[in-house]
């Protein structure tokens, strides 16, 4: 990220350090992960340590600090998706794009992650494709969803 738009980042917020937590939200947004050149930067924009800085970076599951696809695919693990075949989604996928659960295809095209539940268990097998849910979910279904992104 460049040094102007991470500043932007930082006046929109006030260049308040209880507002941290939103900038590295925005950082994310525009980034779609966090990167460490850009966590130094604005740690000594703002004048934090850099370990605080890292502290909520690595604290939310939410933060990424390696690199993430365009789109990112989310399989809940949750029990009630589990027993539902989220495990067999999980593996589609990853047949499909030839990616790893936690990893992001060689493209960049698609990162597949996996979560221990999003609390929609009455949906599950539950999958999240660049924030939207799509519930009850199948190999076939799956297919669908996915195919626009394996077209690009």
């Amino acid at each position: 990220m460049d040094d102007a738009k991470l500043k932007s980042i930082i006046e929109k917020h006030d260049r308040d350090p209880a507002n941290l937590l939103a900038i590295l939200m925005d950082i994310q947004k525009e980034e779609r992960w966090l990167p460490k050149e850009t966590l130094k930067a604005l740690a000594a924009e703002m004048n934090l340590p850099l370990a605080r800085v890292y502290a909520l970076a690595t604290f939310f599951a939410a933060f990424s600090l390696k690199p993430r696809g365009k789109h990112l695919c989310t399989v809940c693990m949750g029990t009630a998706c589990h027993v539902r075949g989220a495990p067999r989604l999980v593996d589609h996928i990853q047949r499909e794009f030839d990616v790893l659960a936690g990893n992001t295809t060689a493209d960049m095209k698609l990162t597949l992650e996996t979560v221990n539940c999003v609390g929609a268990c009455a949906l599950g097998p539950l999958v999240i494709v660049d924030g939207e849910y799509h519930g009850n979910m199948n190999a076939g279904k799956m297919d669908r969803v996915l195919k626009p992104i394996k077209q690009e």
